[in-house]
């Protein structure tokens, strides 16, 4: 567990403070709801607040010296309890919360705290998330719970209301681009991927820079086709899942993202000067049915990494586009 490296994350900077004061002080969190969107950091800031409740330093932690910070770093601290989305699941299931619950209620192996990290908690189930909720309302003592969740999450009132809400915001772009250019190898422009990762440092390090403004060409075409009806999307699905399909629903997530916030009077960005225009009136009735297509695209992204069929739901999602863009 590579606790320290949310160090080298300038834009955690702020949280970390935050912790440290109420761990100094006594008084760290039980639970905590870490809003974030992909790229950035919020599994390196989780690792990082269970390195700070488990640090066996009396000096500032965490540590990295002590034995507990030893133990993490080796993936062994037999007080640490990790739920996720298992291999080929859609939804975190209810045995994974009942041996978290369980772990949580034991007595520490080192007689400090119990650390459990809920990672893409979105992914709970409703039986799940009532089973949790009891654990939440009343934890036991040196506990501390981190959920990590996107900020469109759809966790239950009941449960994200008792939960301290850490909401992880992109840096400013010129501290984001000077971030990329002193931690990557690649001297290339990095404007053009920062701005497809929707400002998220560690998700543009992952995207290609090079062909992105072909990427980008394309989607507007393939989008301006789809609104007129004037594309198979069987053939366009098939097109996108042989062609960067992680990338073309980023770039999709961004660009819905854009248009409801240009509908509704927010700043806009270089995307919303997109060929697919609607009248404002005409646009103001389907900013539900583009919300609807931006909760789809955002379950192709979650689920690529399961055992889903992916042409299905490239072509499930354009149909919902179909639906969302058309006249």
């Amino acid at each position: 567990m590579d606790f320290l490296s949310a160090n080298s994350l300038p834009w955690l900077r702020e949280a970390q403070q935050r912790l440290q004061a109420a761990q100094q002080s006594g008084h760290l969190p039980h639970s905590l709801l870490v809003l974030s969107a992909p790229g950035l950091g919020a599994e390196p800031l989780a690792r990082w607040i269970t390195a700070l409740a488990l640090c066996e330093s009396q000096d500032a932690r965490p540590c990295d010296a002590c034995a507990s910070c030893r133990l993490l770093r080796s993936d062994s601290h037999p007080d640490v309890h990790i739920v996720r989305l298992e291999e080929d699941a859609q939804q975190i299931k209810i045995d994974q919360i009942r041996e978290l619950i369980d772990a949580l209620a034991t007595k520490s192996y080192r007689g400090g705290y119990k650390v459990g990290v809920i990672e893409g908690a979105e992914a709970l189930n409703a039986n799940g998330a009532n089973a949790f909720l009891k654990t939440l309302e009343e934890p036991a003592a040196n506990t501390v719970l981190i959920m990590i969740a996107r900020p469109n999450h759809r966790l239950p009132v009941t449960i994200a209301s008792r939960c301290l809400r850490l909401k992880l915001e992109p840096p400013p772009t010129k501290d984001a681009l000077a971030w990329l250019k002193a931690n990557s190898s690649a001297a290339k422009s990095w404007d053009a991927a920062l701005a497809l990762a929707g400002g998220a440092p560690l998700l543009a390090v992952h995207l290609d820079a090079d062909g992105l403004a072909e990427i980008d060409a394309d989607m507007r075409q393939c989008l301006l086709e789809l609104a007129e009806g004037a594309v198979d999307v069987t053939l366009l699905a098939e097109r996108w899942n042989r062609s960067h399909p992680d990338i073309r629903i980023a770039w999709l997530e961004n660009w819905i993202t854009q248009r409801v916030r240009s509908s509704l009077g927010a700043a806009t960005s270089h995307q919303s000067a997109e060929p697919v225009r609607l009248p404002a009136a005409l646009l103001k009735p389907k900013i539900r049915a583009l919300f609807e297509l931006l909760d789809a695209a955002r379950d192709v992204r979650r689920f690529a990494s399961t055992g889903m069929n992916q042409q299905l739901a490239l072509e499930a999602l354009l149909i919902g586009g179909r639906t969302a863009l058309g006249k």
